[in-house]
């Protein structure tokens, strides 16, 4: 199974559902269809809407984060798991970049996980190195300790997906070498099997740059599960052509 996860970000009023529509109708029509779930995580203002137009239908929806505490407490403007998946969503992305430098530390990344997969959310879990980080030869150091710090064996392995997004790709259009993405997806799968105690490995996506062109480098690295989309997710023409460029 393959993953194509759309990351709206700040972005999407309630008219922006054309562009889904536009997808949902492609995917219909697919042949490959079968083969993957496309997930879009618009803002908190669209979940429920989106959710209840897409019951039953090509993709689902998830939320972009959820707070630490569950599921209900005195902190103005915060949005729990339990809250958004009363909305309708089914995944949740935890531990984003964006989300890590406003000050989500492991602790709290821990506590949101355990609450989201407790209200019965599947988990998209963020990990990444920055350029500081790559540049000292850090990169497999600074992923160990986000998985092991936040991920516990006593979770839900099959509810949780994790994604590689290394901060100095994101938004920046450089990309990794084939070769050197290979290495670390494996060392990704290697670190979760050692965390779960699993010889089957977690679906372990890639996001950082994400468009049309990327998706065809690394389309032959079947270790990858999938793709998680920034920018291109908000066009449905580039949402679609990264489908057809997997595929092609």
């Amino acid at each position: 199974m393959r993953y194509f996860i759309g990351n709206w970000k700040m972005f999407g009023v309630p008219s922006s559902l054309s562009i889904l529509k536009k997808i949902n109708n492609y995917v219909k029509k697919e042949k490959n269809n079968k083969n993957y779930k496309i997930i879009i995580t618009p803002p908190y203002t669209l979940i429920e809407s989106f959710s209840k137009f897409f019951k039953k239908k090509s993709i689902m929806i998830g939320s972009q984060n959820c707070y630490h505490k569950d599921p209900f407490s005195s902190d103005t403007g915060s949005v729990s798991s339990h809250m958004v998946k009363k909305l309708g969503a089914q995944f949740v992305i935890i531990g984003h970049s964006d989300n890590r430098k406003e000050g989500d530390t492991d602790t709290i990344l821990k506590q949101k996980v355990e609450f989201a997969l407790k209200n019965n959310l599947k988990v998209i879990f963020c990990i990444g190195e920055n350029k500081m980080q790559k540049q000292k030869k850090q990169t497999f150091q600074t992923l160990k300790r986000q998985i092991i710090k936040v991920l516990d064996k006593k979770f839900t392995k099959n509810n949780i997906i994790v994604a590689y997004e290394p901060i100095w790709s994101i938004g920046t259009g450089k990309l990794p070498q084939p070769n050197d993405l290979l290495k670390t997806v494996k060392f990704i799968k290697k670190t979760l099997g050692q965390v779960f105690k699993s010889i089957k490995p977690n679906a372990v996506l890639y996001g950082g740059s994400v468009d049309g062109y990327s998706v065809n480098l690394y389309k032959n690295l079947q270790i990858i599960d999938g793709f998680l989309i920034g920018g291109a997710s908000k066009s449905s023409k580039k949402f679609i052509d990264i489908i057809k460029n997997y595929y092609r």
